[in-house]
């Protein structure tokens, strides 16, 4: 009982030792002295100016711990503010500080504000805070009176930070992000340099913000994560996030389980990735999985087996639902920038394959081939209407600069393709894009029964257009139809095309239209005129002086064995002059400019009768042997007028009648001479 006593007296002795250091401690603790300490220390050594308005309290128990009121830094300078919290709370054990240990029970940071800018030469305006001054700094040396830095331990009970608002400026790119109400919580964190682990419990971030015009929520869980040379893993792990701007909206969300390995190599069972967008009518749902496989030291990724499923909804679409089946393997080495990635899909009669290889990542530097056997492009897009609706101003803007920064080499083939009406097969192209010109040379391909070889340029270096093209025995009729909707022409025949443009817009392209174009043409009409029938009409009209005017009517054509011209082109006007049409009773020949800039025509062209024009269509024609009778072609594209130039064919009648009542008398005379000289001569 003695020594019970002595012991009770012993302890109360030390605790009333240990209340009297805690009372002097607390009553020696100067908060204020060391507001204004640390105020002055970071103005001398960062130039920023450090206020510390609100109190800072000590207290020892049941934990240690040092609580700060309202505290904000400024910018280099002082002028403006770089970062501010409300309040901040830092606890340790007690009883590890007897054994000269410090053990972090608890760090919470509350109304964190804080702006980080990247100024256009680079830099940022944390590097004075970071270390960071553009300058290289000596490695650590270990030897006499020099001690390597300690590795990193910590053994954080857990941290809390609630309602911080961070923004990044990148003032060259004129670019904001803000992430507003960010919370962040967690369990047990540890963590050991010597080690190299990590161990993390109980992981939460949640965080709303704005980037440019688009809204975004975005969610992290870990309940467990655990990182080191000898084993990795930990529970399931998911980042879903909310993106939300005018007139659409994405959700994703993204779940790693069954993770295990090492910090060397870490494998996932399944890496699953679930999309759900909307944009204006339209949806779009996908799913993707992989299992997954991490060489953390070697950086490289792999998914070997990459599946899933992409389906469309769009009230736009001919079928209003389109589902899509993915598979392929994806294989990253982001220590050589470079990824290789296959997919492969089906829907409806189209299979697709494509193969991509990229050599870097920034700039991009791209290889690919891309293979379907059959496409038909336009049962994907919103029909047509009727009439074309009026643009608005801007609405036609051309803009190559998406071309710039990148490499990209590749091979298209296409087995049987339509896009807007055109059809296409056995197409095959080769793709070059660099230094902002996109290059497809050669393209090969079969089309409206015929076939054609040439190349494509594009440059964002002013906005360049240039084709050259040799289409070989095609079908001009459906071509024209498909491609501008025109019933003009028929025949089947040889195009070649060699043009160029430039401009910031569709219509400034047409109108600064440059090159030469060349047509020949057999066993063809000229829709929307029959000029045997026109020509049979003059018979009546030969003494009148006015023109005949008529619109171009359907159903109506002139035949032709043989057509040929060539174009000439310069800011968007065609001028031809060397028109030749034939056919059994008429030959046609012409000279005129086509506006293609301002959609427009105005062509002259000659129709005369051949002398044996009792054949093909030629009936009734005998009236205007030896005579050329003019046709013009006028007026917009969509309403041309042909009209026959009567005026000047009454002199040109005149004068036909005068040369053969001439050659009559002529003849009559010869024949007269003979028969004297008959008589003269006896013979």
């Amino acid at each position: 009982m003695k020594a019970l006593r002595i012991l009770g007296i012993a302890l109360g002795v030390l605790g009333a030792l240990l209340a009297i250091g805690i009372g002097l401690l607390l009553a020696l603790f100067d908060g204020e002295k060391l507001k204004s300490e640390l105020s002055r220390v970071v103005l001398e050594q960062k130039q920023r100016k450090l206020d510390i308005a609100g109190k800072v309290e000590l207290s020892l128990w049941p934990e240690a711990a040092l609580t700060l009121g309202r505290v904000s830094l400024s910018e280099p300078g002082g002028k403006q503010e770089f970062a501010a919290l409300d309040s901040a709370r830092v606890a340790v054990a007690v009883l590890p500080l007897l054994s000269k240990q410090v053990q972090v029970q608890r760090i919470e940071v509350a109304g964190l504000q804080a702006t980080l800018v990247k100024h256009k030469d680079g830099t940022l305006n944390i590097a004075d805070l970071i270390g960071d001054n553009g300058t290289a700094k000596p490695a650590p040396k270990v030897g006499a009176g020099d001690t390597a830095s300690t590795p990193v331990q910590l053994d954080i009970a857990g941290i809390k930070l609630s309602n911080a608002q961070l923004t990044w400026r990148d003032e060259k790119a004129g670019s904001t992000t803000a992430l507003s109400r960010l919370d962040i919580g967690s369990g047990r964190i540890r963590a050991d340099g010597a080690q190299r682990s990590l161990a993390i419990d109980a992981l939460a971030v949640s965080a709303t913000g704005k980037t440019g015009a688009d809204n975004f929520e975005l969610k992290l869980e870990a309940p467990r994560l655990q990182l080191s040379p000898e084993k990795s893993g930990g529970e399931t792990l998911s980042l879903s996030a909310l993106l939300s701007g005018s007139g659409r909206n994405l959700a994703a969300k993204l779940v790693l389980s069954g993770v295990e390995g090492s910090t060397q190599a870490l494998k996932i069972g399944k890496l699953a990735l679930e999309l759900d967008a909307k944009a204006g009518e339209a949806t779009v749902k996908g799913r993707l999985e992989s299992p997954v496989a991490a060489d953390l030291a070697a950086q490289t990724l792999a998914l070997e087996n990459l599946a899933g499923k992409i389906d469309v909804v769009s009230p736009q679409m001919p079928m209003k639902q389109l589902s899509l089946p993915i598979s392929g393997k994806l294989r990253s080495d982001l220590a050589r920038q470079s990824a290789a990635l296959e997919l492969g899909t089906r829907f409806d009669d189209s299979k697709i394959a494509l193969k991509l290889n990229v050599a870097k990542f920034a700039p991009l530097a791209l290889g690919f081939e891309l293979d379907i056997d059959q496409l038909n492009v336009d049962n994907y897009l919103p029909p047509s209407a009727n009439k074309p609706a009026q643009k608005a101003p801007g609405d036609d803007k051309l803009d190559f600069s998406a071309l710039k920064g990148h490499e990209v080499h590749g091979g298209i083939r296409i087995g049987a393709l339509q896009a807007s009406k055109l059809k296409f097969s056995k197409l095959n192209a080769t793709l070059k894009l660099a230094a902002g010109r996109l290059d497809l040379a050669p393209i090969n391909l079969n089309l409206y029964e015929g076939t054609t070889a040439g190349s494509l340029m594009l440059n964002a270096n002013g906005n360049q257009l240039a084709l050259k093209q040799n289409l070989s025995g095609i079908s001009i009729n459906p071509l024209l139809k498909d491609l501008a909707g025109k019933d003009l022409l028929e025949g089947r025949g040889n195009l070649a095309l060699d043009l160029a443009s430039r401009g910031d817009s569709v219509a400034a392209m047409k109108k600064a239209l440059a090159g030469t174009a060349s047509l020949s043409l057999k066993d063809g009409a000229i829709k929307g005129i029959n000029l045997a029938q026109s020509l049979r009409d003059i018979k009546g009209k030969l003494g009148s002086k006015q023109d005949s005017t008529q619109q171009a009517k359907a159903g109506e054509k002139t035949d032709f064995s043989e057509l040929g011209a060539s174009l000439k082109i310069a800011n968007g006007v065609a001028h031809n002059e060397d028109l030749s049409m034939k056919s059994p009773f008429l030959r046609l020949t012409g000279a005129g400019d086509i506006d293609i800039g301002g959609g427009q025509m105005n062509y002259l062209a000659r129709a005369s009768v051949v002398a044996n024009s009792t054949g093909q269509g030629g009936q009734g024609l005998e009236h205007l042997k030896g005579l050329t009778v003019p046709l013009r072609v006028s007026g917009p594209f969509e309403a041309l007028a042909y009209k026959l130039e009567l005026g000047s064919l009454v002199s040109e009648a005149a004068k036909a009648k005068v040369e053969e009542k001439s050659a009559e008398i002529k003849a009559k005379a010869q024949d007269q001479v003979k028969d004297k000289l008959k008589g003269l001569f006896g013979k």
